[in-house]
């Protein structure tokens, strides 16, 4: 319920603010001192003549007090006190606060808006910690060669005789250990103290995404078969991959991507796409390739192959559902950090392996951006049979390119629940932000 503007604690600011003592108002004004100080402290209400005759002693317009010029000022106070669970801060005093000490007013609003700042950015890194794998492996690597260098060590400190051929190769497990956990410990404080050198390139996904970016996604030298090798390409790109751990992230994709381009030539591909065959799963038949291999490789062609010149946009995720590569399309740019929307047919094909999921789909408050997504998850067993799959959905996304199915209305998504205008959305995890300015849930 709106609050009454509080027009009384505006007249003693006013009145201080020029210096007009409380009697000489009251005495301009033909009313008592006693009743202006119960006006002033909001225990009698004013209009209508007197009010016209303050406002013209004060020289300000009746409606800068009544109206009350501080609303913003007061909406600020009102939010900073509602963000602590628990206040005993009497709320409906604000306005009156806010009148009384303009100052310190306006130095709550401020802090208030710098603590939330602050909550903001721990909860992007807490999300790029979450989600860096970098930073996720080698925590693991640091604490089982740590385990390993205990283990060995209590064999040799338990006192027990030990053949001098066993001792030996004990000794030497130690020392190899404790280099790995030299290299390791190494690496980690690198990488820790690198992102302060780059904020933009802080991470190794961000370094690789740079770097296929200068290129347009594509790296030509991969392109004609084994001439050069996956290690000369990333030797040549040490301006933007300057960690270890990006490097080896670009020696993985390299490695796909040559695999990629000796199954699918670049040549043959264009001429099929210029001839029309833009549909990943009749390409992937025609050149007898597998569904997620095609997506990939429609992603490394240039917007003149397709409708309009826009290229296809790409995401990949492994079985959690974390996105491990993001090509962004024009009109559809994946969450760097955090969760994606979980409506996306990239998650959705993860409940449906080996199944080719074709949605036509609309980002939310963005009508004009219309996509066709092609989207496949895949299993490996590369441990074993009785060990757990590598899972990996892969989704394309076309924009404006095809037709949308007929009488198929298009799937809403967003790109995460906190910037997502989708109203009753069940697959909701947050309130989005944007519901502040009426565009989300209310």
């Amino acid at each position: 319920m709106a609050r009454p503007a509080l027009t009384g604690s505006r007249i003693r600011q006013f009145r201080i603010d020029k210096g007009i003592r409380q009697v000489e108002l009251a005495r301009a004004c033909e009313i008592s001192a006693s009743y202006l100080n119960l006006i002033e402290h909001n225990r009698r209400k004013i209009g209508g003549a007197l009010l016209n005759a303050v406002a013209g002693r004060l020289g300000v317009d009746p409606a800068v007090l009544s109206e009350g010029a501080g609303a913003a000022l007061t909406g600020a106070l009102d939010a900073a006190a509602g963000s602590f669970a628990g206040s005993d801060v009497a709320v409906e005093r604000s306005e009156d606060f806010a009148g009384r000490f303009p100052g310190w007013a306006r130095l709550v609003a401020r802090q208030h808006t710098r603590v939330s700042e602050l909550e903001r950015l721990v909860e992007a890194l807490n999300d790029r910690l979450t989600h860096d794998p970098f930073l996720s492996a080698s925590l693991h690597n640091v604490l089982s060669t740590v385990t390993a260098i205990r283990s060995t060590s209590g064999i040799l400190a338990a006192g027990d005789e030990i053949e001098p051929e066993w001792q030996a190769r004990f000794h030497r497990n130690l020392y190899e250990d404790s280099q790995r956990l030299a290299e390791a410990s190494e690496a980690l404080v690198g990488y820790l103290d690198a992102g302060d050198e780059d904020r933009s390139l802080s991470l190794p996904h961000d370094e690789l995404e740079a770097w296929l970016s200068d290129q347009n996604w594509r790296i030509d030298a991969l392109e004609g078969g084994d001439a050069v090798s996956v290690g000369e390409v990333v030797a040549a790109a040490g301006n933007v991959l300057s960690t270890r751990a990006a490097q080896t992230l670009a020696e993985a994709f390299a490695r796909r991507y040559q695999a990629d381009a000796l199954a699918l030539p670049a040549g043959p591909l264009e001429a099929a796409v210029a001839a029309g065959d833009r549909d990943p799963v009749q390409l992937a038949a025609r050149f007898s390739v597998d569904l997620p291999r095609a997506m990939r490789r429609l992603a490394t062609l240039p917007g003149r192959c397709f409708e309009g010149g826009l290229p296809p946009g790409l995401v990949i995720c492994d079985g959690s559902g974390t996105l491990t590569f993001r090509k962004p399309v024009r009109g559809f740019d994946p969450p760097r950090f955090g969760a994606a929307c979980a409506v996306w047919p990239l998650f959705q094909a993860l409940h449906r392996p080996m199944t080719p999921v074709r949605s036509d789909i609309v980002l939310s408050g963005q009508d004009d951006n219309r996509f066709t997504t092609w989207s496949m998850a895949t299993s490996e067993y590369v441990a074993g049979f009785d060990r757990p799959p590598v899972v990996e959905s892969t989704m394309l996304l076309v924009p404006e390119l095809a037709d949308f199915t007929p009488g198929a209305a298009p799937l809403d998504v967003g790109t995460s629940c906190r910037v997502c205008a989708i109203r009753d959305c069940p697959a909701r995890r947050e309130p989005s932000i944007l519901s502040a300015a009426g565009h989300g849930d209310d």
